[in-house]
């Protein structure tokens, strides 16, 4: 049974008229006709009653008029103590560089909107010092890339981290629109890189572990030009024409000249995709900011993603 069905019922008593209740609901009237026939086949009883002048509840449905709108008159007063009640204290989270270029911004944003009085601690650094800082609970809830996390826990001992699948990025060969090559195709499969001169972050990096792993793979071994475990740092290198990157889409969200700067290109092969977690304390562990902020941070993937605002990405789900 849901609060809409309630409601339904509700107006189509107090209105007399299927068409008028459906008027005032805005809704079509089958649908209304459909709710309020799903009620009264899990209540096992008939609640209202055809006449010539409209609907009347039968006895049944006077009993359960006078409860459903007592019902209704506690959900409101319950959802105005929620909007009264200001919620307060301090959540941290921790995001990659790629992920912090997309998603900082929007998350910073909604929870000034939703909760002004929560206190956002904001950290960017390496998925590997993340976790670390996770295992400590030097933060609240982190993004993290190893797919190995799915189920994870961290060390023996210490207590299961909430696990929520993302979404699975593609990886990009991203390279300066400057560089005298020929232009890139719009896809390319892995085997192609071969020769190109990369630039990447060291072995602890979320990103290298995959790249090694599907390099090794497909058995082939990627002419590394330079390795360096800052973001800004990559995209500048790039950007001057040092190298290329592998990255996914996300590496070029904080140049609003992209287009301009840089071409990229899709990497086919199947293996080569990230995903992203959001792995957080406990249920036990998190406190309400926690609560809401792991909420609002789904919420925000989500919109990014529906939005088309975050390139290259396929959703996997978005539980609470």
């Amino acid at each position: 049974m849901e609060l809409r069905q309630l409601r339904y019922f509700v107006r189509v008593v107090e209105a007399g008229s299927m068409s008028r209740a459906a008027q005032d609901l805005d809704v079509v009237q089958s649908a209304l006709s459909q709710q309020i026939g799903r009620l009264e086949n899990e209540l096992s009883t008939r609640l209202l009653r055809r006449t010539p002048r409209g609907v009347v509840p039968t006895e049944a449905g006077v009993a359960f008029f006078r409860e459903a709108r007592l019902a209704l008159r506690h959900a409101e007063q319950a959802v105005r103590g929620a909007q009264q009640a200001r919620l307060s204290g301090s959540v941290s989270v921790g995001l990659a560089p790629t992920t912090s270029s997309m998603l900082a911004l929007p998350l910073m944003r909604a929870m000034r909107e939703r909760y002004p009085d929560v206190r956002l601690h904001m950290v960017e650094g390496m998925s590997g010092h993340l976790s670390q800082m996770l295992e400590s609970r030097a933060l609240d809830m982190v993004v993290l890339f190893d797919a190995r996390l799915h189920g994870a826990q961290a060390r023996p001992g210490s207590r299961r981290w909430q696990v929520h699948p993302l979404i699975e990025e593609e990886l990009f060969l991203i390279r300066s629109r400057g560089a005298r090559v020929p232009p890139l195709p719009a896809a390319m499969a892995l085997a192609d890189l071969a020769g190109e001169p990369l630039i990447l972050p060291t072995s602890p990096h979320g990103l290298r572990r995959t790249l090694d792993a599907v390099f090794a793979r497909a058995r082939l071994a990627p002419h590394l030009v330079l390795e360096v475990d800052s973001l800004s740092v990559v995209m500048a290198a790039v950007d001057a024409g040092l190298g290329s990157t592998v990255q996914p889409w996300a590496a070029m969200g904080r140049f609003t000249d992209a287009q301009q700067r840089f071409e990229w290109s899709r990497i086919t092969d199947g293996d080569v995709r990230r995903t992203n977690l959001l792995c957080s304390l406990s249920e036990d562990e998190l406190s309400p900011a926690g609560l809401a902020a792991r909420v609002v941070l789904l919420d925000c993937v989500r919109r990014l993603v529906n939005d088309g605002a975050w390139h290259g990405v396929t959703p996997i789900h978005y539980e609470n």
